[in-house]
């Protein structure tokens, strides 16, 4: 069996059997957590903001589209695995520990959160490293890990305010509607901001050529992530109190964390381009392709084009070259880098495979202008 199927496979056996242990494990938990009509109220309120933030994490991906199922196992492993074992382990560790509630929130529950949490980021450069082309890519990730982690913790808080077993008064709607605007409105990109630093340290080392920076980048990007955890954590026992942390503390950091984000999207295109040019003069690909798959309203109106001429059977078949050529000139990028995956003559002899089938079946199109 070659190597890359056995990663492959490893991966997704790994991954996929947690997830059903952590799911068995956060159905008990919400059996506890209340009656079913509070849960159905919490689990509803707590879906309102993954939505909006999880488009806006399929936005930042539209250079090089992550592998739908990759997305969705990250989203499960931050909603059932990563949650179910910081559970654990932060009852374990608050307990061997002897930490009061406070301590417990501020000290363990960032070190077991974010270490579940970012295990799912371990396990993809282990085994799934061709995957991630940089930080972005570690953005992404790390993103849908948080979103499907706040997504169960929110229900758990919702519905321990609603019952006011959170220890923060009767409960009732006036707390149940109190958390939902703390947690869901005002803080719904903090869990995904907290790892994010961890998808950062893998895509330096997805990146970088130096050893040491391959293992030293992911360890420092969890030390920021525990660091930037325990400081909202503690956030109210500060002299600035929450609300002045939050303002002159995260909201600040966060925003600095979407312009980088932003910014490294907007690379992607002047990575890719380069790449296909290289590999154009390299015979390769023709060379006039090139702006309908580096430029995304090129890419949108080629396969609507395709898809008014042909069908949706053509504008599959667009897609296809598109998403096989994007892949090549990342491929292509980490070659010229010195930093390619061993089986790069394979991963890129399949991309110019399917490049090959699409390409005859697709019309030249008629207009499109020059990328710069």
């Amino acid at each position: 069996m070659p190597a890359r199927h056995r990663d492959n496979v490893a991966f997704t056996v790994i991954v996929w059997s947690l997830v059903g242990v952590g799911a068995v494990g956060v159905l008990l938990v919400l059996a506890l957590a209340g009656a079913p009509s509070t849960l159905l109220v919490a689990t509803v309120l707590a879906a309102l903001p993954v939505g909006p933030v999880v488009a806006t994490y399929l936005w930042l991906d539209r250079y090089e589209p992550e592998p739908r199922s990759l997305l969705v196992a990250g989203l499960l492993w931050g909603a059932v695995v990563a949650t179910t074992a910081a559970i654990i382990l932060g009852g374990i560790g608050g307990l061997v520990a002897g930490f009061d509630d406070t301590r417990a929130t501020v000290l363990v529950a960032p070190v077991t959160e974010e270490a579940t949490k970012g295990l799912f980021l371990v396990l993809l450069l282990w085994w799934r490293r061709h995957e991630l082309d940089g930080v972005l890519d570690g953005i992404v990730y790390a993103g849908m890990v948080g979103v499907g982690f706040a997504f169960t913790e929110n229900i758990l808080y919702l519905a321990a305010a609603y019952n006011g077993t959170n220890g923060l008064g009767p409960g009732g709607v006036e707390a149940l509607t109190g958390t939902f605007l703390l947690r869901c409105v005002m803080s719904p990109f903090a869990h995904p901001f907290f790892t994010a630093f961890i998808g950062i340290g893998v895509g330096i080392a997805v990146g970088s050529r130096s050893g040491l920076v391959r293992v030293l980048a992911p360890v420092v990007g969890y030390a920021v992530a525990v660091g930037w955890h325990a400081l909202w954590n503690g956030s109210s026992y500060l002299p600035v109190g929450f609300l002045g942390t939050y303002g002159l503390l995260m909201l600040p950091a966060f925003l600095l964390l979407v312009a980088v984000a932003v910014w490294c999207r907007s690379t992607e295109r002047r990575v890719l381009t380069a790449a296909l040019h290289d590999a154009a003069s390299r015979g390769l690909l023709p060379a006039s392709d090139i702006p309908w798959i580096a430029d995304l309203r090129l890419r949108t109106r080629v396969r609507r084009d395709a898809r008014r001429g042909g069908g949706s059977q053509a504008a599959a078949v667009v897609r296809e070259y598109q998403q096989a050529a994007v892949e090549l000139g990342f491929l292509h990028h980490r070659v010229l880098r010195g930093t390619a995956p061993t089986d790069f003559v394979q991963r890129g002899q399949g991309h110019l495979s399917r490049m090959s089938a699409a390409r005859p079946q697709i019309p030249i199109p008629a207009q499109v202008v020059t990328v710069r």
